[in-house]
């Protein structure tokens, strides 16, 4: 059965919409009345899925509001829609002429509507984010402050550093306790802190960045962390596999708690010493330690929502 797609183009401004690669075009304030009015125009014309890009976070007004007016939405990946396009030799660019690729592209790669994330989930991320954002400036500032001499300058210093500390110890407790305020995410907390070796800031990160684990595959959720070696192969010429994609955050953090993990865990030590004594780079070795950790991580959640499951 034939779909009918409605790709928007988003802006800090502006919602550009076209159905399908050709079809109606118009465009719409990103505000409150104007994504009424575009919904109101979707749903007049009896719209399977309106696909929009990823832009910065400016997507996710007009995301929110759409399903709220019970309108199902994706979000599509704006640098795969530009090769897309590439691909199929649009090289004009014109916020019309990508409002109709993304439709195109949704069409293409048969995409599927992505309902909204709980307020829970959202809070959950947006906190992560920030305690993450701070303890990236406390490294900056306390690796500054060693190199200043001047008793302004370093009072100016442990003041910001002393307020980075007291809103890090708030935004932690804040995580901690919608963590234990969600059933699920308590109970996958536990099992988590059961490899020695992850710790509270990485569940936290997972949960955020990753809340389908438990969902996936062993080979789906290694290639969605960017942990996955790909093949790059052709004909008789076997090239190197190399990890790409996925979700940077998730490879970054599990290639550093992987480490850790191996110093406390005889499977994953048993499993290096394998591989350093097959000769193995280092760093092949290191996203080797982060994938199996994330695969482990992913049983663990499967079996948590089975029993939840069972016992709904």
């Amino acid at each position: 059965m034939t779909q009918l797609i409605c790709g928007v183009d988003v802006s800090a401004a502006r919602l550009d919409a076209r159905f399908g690669a050709d079809g109606l075009a118009r465009s719409f304030e990103r505000s409150a009345a104007g994504i009424a009015a575009l919904a109101a125009w979707c749903q007049e014309a009896r719209v399977d899925l309106v696909a929009m890009e990823a832009t910065g976070g400016y997507e996710r007004l007009p995301f929110g509001h759409l399903w709220a007016q019970g309108i199902p939405v994706a979000i599509v990946n704006p640098r795969s829609v530009r090769r897309f396009a590439e691909a199929m030799g649009i090289l004009e660019k014109t916020d019309r002429i990508d409002a109709g690729v993304i439709a195109w592209f949704a069409e293409v790669k048969r995409i599927v509507p992505q309902p909204p994330a709980s307020d829970a989930q959202h809070r959950l991320a947006a906190l992560v984010t920030r305690l993450r954002q701070l303890t990236e400036l406390r490294v900056a500032q306390s690796n500054q402050r060693r190199l200043v001499d001047d008793e302004t300058a370093a009072r100016s210093f442990d003041e910001l550093l002393g307020l980075i500390a007291r809103q890090i110890r708030g935004l932690e407790e804040e995580i901690a306790a919608l963590i234990e305020a969600d059933p699920l995410w308590r109970h996958l907390d536990r099992v988590f802190r059961e490899i020695k070796g992850v710790a509270d800031r990485t569940v936290a990160r997972i949960m955020a960045e990753m809340p389908e684990i438990g969902t996936l595959s062993k080979k789906a959720v290694g290639k969605r962390g960017g942990l996955a070696p790909l093949a790059h192969d052709s004909g008789k010429s076997s090239g190197k596999r190399a990890v790409r994609g996925g979700r940077a955050g998730i490879r970054s953090i599990l290639c550093v708690v992987a480490e850790i993990v191996r110093r406390c865990d005889p499977d994953f030590a048993a499993f290096h010493r394998r591989l350093t004594q097959a000769g193995k780079p280092k760093k092949v070795i290191r996203v080797a330690l982060a994938h199996k950790l994330l695969v482990r991580l992913n049983a663990k959640a499967r079996d948590v929502r089975r029993q939840f499951a069972s016992a709904a």
